[in-house]
Parts: structure tokens; C-alpha cells; sequence
């Protein structure tokens, strides 16, 4: 016959057991969700689903056509000329977040892309900040919340396990040294 309190010491294990392992999850900055469960609108139409890059580095990137910043996507297409054939997936994200940086509209973001001669994919103009931000931003916002985008082209470098790698400040230009290692790293399966 099963006593009462053998039942509650063995509720109270289970209970104590899933919020131990809560807990974990949220000191390593993981969740059960990965960026693999989000997609963005594509500029020229499309979705860009992160699930179809399951298991390959991804470099998100909020962006804008008018700041001081824009000149690195003349290196995040370095990047993905170097790493895209080894397996980097690259995103600019438009965003008008920060100092209305972002006024215009699809054309706009293509004219200011190609005049970097940009051929990774970018997605439409969306938010990355606050309660309004697009999943993905506040996904990462809840995984790493001391790493938000406080400015245009901040990077998240998603590893290949769909977590947040490393996040690099919109002052690291893209072809630093960090930057390249961290992605080397990510390519290496570490």
C-alpha cells in the first residue's frame, strides 16, 4: 500500500526536478526554442525560414541604409564571401529602430544593398526592439538580455545548435578578428 508521504516526497522530487532543470536552461541563456523556429519576411518577397539552415552558423544582423554603421555590409559580404561556401548563413534584418535610420522601403534597402554589393539574403524592414520586435529579436532578448541591439548592426552569431553563439556590438566591424574566429568556431561544430 503506497502512503501518503511517500506520494508527496515523490511529487515534490518531480516538481523540484523540472524546476532545477528551468533553471539550467535559463543560466546557460537556452530555452527549448532555438532560432531555427523563426523565419523572416524576405525584402524581395519569400520567407527566410532559419529552419532551413538547421544545423549551419547563422549571422543575424539588424541593419540600416542611412547610418554611420552602413559601410559594414561591405564586410558582412566579406564574411560571406570567405564562410558562405563553408556553410555561414548570413541575415540582414532593416530596422528603423534606431535614429529613424531606416526611413524608406524595400527599394530603398535594395538601392543601399547593392551599392554594397550585397548578395546575402535580407529580410523586409521589421522591429528589433521592445515588446513589439519581431520573435527571433525577442527570443534572443530573452536568451541574452544583457546583448539586445542597442544600435544598427549588432550581430548575433547563431551556432550550429540553433543557440546564440556569441553577439558582437555594433562597433565590432564584421571582419574582425573576433568576429572570424567565432564563426571559424561555429563551422567547427564547437
Amino acid at each position: 500500500m503506497i502512503d501518503r508521504r511517500s506520494v508527496m516526497t515523490a511529487a515534490l522530487a518531480a516538481i523540484t526536478a523540472a524546476a532545477s532543470n528551468r533553471q539550467s536552461l535559463a543560466q546557460t541563456g537556452m530555452s527549448r526554442t532555438t532560432a531555427y523556429a523563426f523565419s523572416f519576411p524576405g525584402l524581395d518577397g519569400g520567407d527566410i525560414k532559419l529552419a532551413e539552415f538547421a544545423g549551419r552558423p547563422i549571422l543575424v544582423v539588424n541593419t540600416a541604409s542611412l547610418c554611420g554603421y552602413t559601410p559594414q555590409y561591405g564586410g558582412l559580404q566579406e564574411l560571406w564571401t570567405e564562410f558562405g561556401e563553408r556553410g555561414l548563413m548570413i541575415v540582414g534584418v532593416p530596422s528603423n529602430d534606431f535614429g529613424g535610420q531606416e526611413p524608406g522601403g524595400a527599394a530603398e534597402i535594395t538601392a543601399t544593398a547593392q551599392n554594397h554589393h550585397v548578395t546575402f539574403p535580407i529580410a523586409a524592414k521589421a522591429v528589433v526592439k521592445g515588446p513589439n520586435a519581431h520573435p527571433f529579436y525577442r527570443w534572443a532578448a530573452d536568451a541574452r538580455p544583457k546583448d539586445v541591439p542597442r544600435w544598427n548592426f549588432h550581430k548575433y552569431l547563431i551556432g550550429r545548435n540553433g543557440y546564440i553563439a556569441d553577439v558582437f556590438p555594433e562597433s565590432v566591424e564584421p571582419v574582425d578578428t573576433r568576429v572570424k574566429t567565432a564563426i571559424a568556431r561555429a563551422l567547427a561544430g564547437s
